[in-house]
């Protein structure tokens, strides 16, 4: 009887300890692993970094095409430039230009 009742009070004395361990398991896993922890937050700063370069990317874009849109206004119009945009769309070119083709580019090293 006196090993079953050793046996008893030692269960029951490991009992917590044991406990405490696998709730700071729990909260170390979840502290890397988890929603919030270390893999999700490197992963939300790489996700920041892509959408930083895509908005950057998009707002130059968006320069672009508002410095070509104010370029066709009436009052900011340029014939020349017209006139360009024009032939280059229409693959023309007027008899009394003067037409000089590229070659081929050398290869590079």
């Amino acid at each position: 009887m006196s090993f079953a009742r050793e046996v008893k009070r030692r269960s029951k004395a490991a009992i917590p300890p044991l406990l405490f361990l696998l709730l700071v398991g729990y909260f170390a896993w979840n502290a890397t692993q988890g929603d919030l922890g270390l893999q999700s937050y490197a992963q939300r700063q790489q996700d920041l970094r892509n959408a930083q370069a895509a908005l950057a990317e998009s707002r130059a874009e968006l320069a672009a095409w508002e410095r070509r849109v104010n370029a066709l206004r009436p009052n900011h119009l340029d014939p020349d430039a017209l006139d360009e945009r024009a032939r280059a769309m229409l693959n023309r070119a007027d008899p009394e230009d003067i037409v000089v083709p590229y070659g081929a580019s050398p290869p590079r090293p």
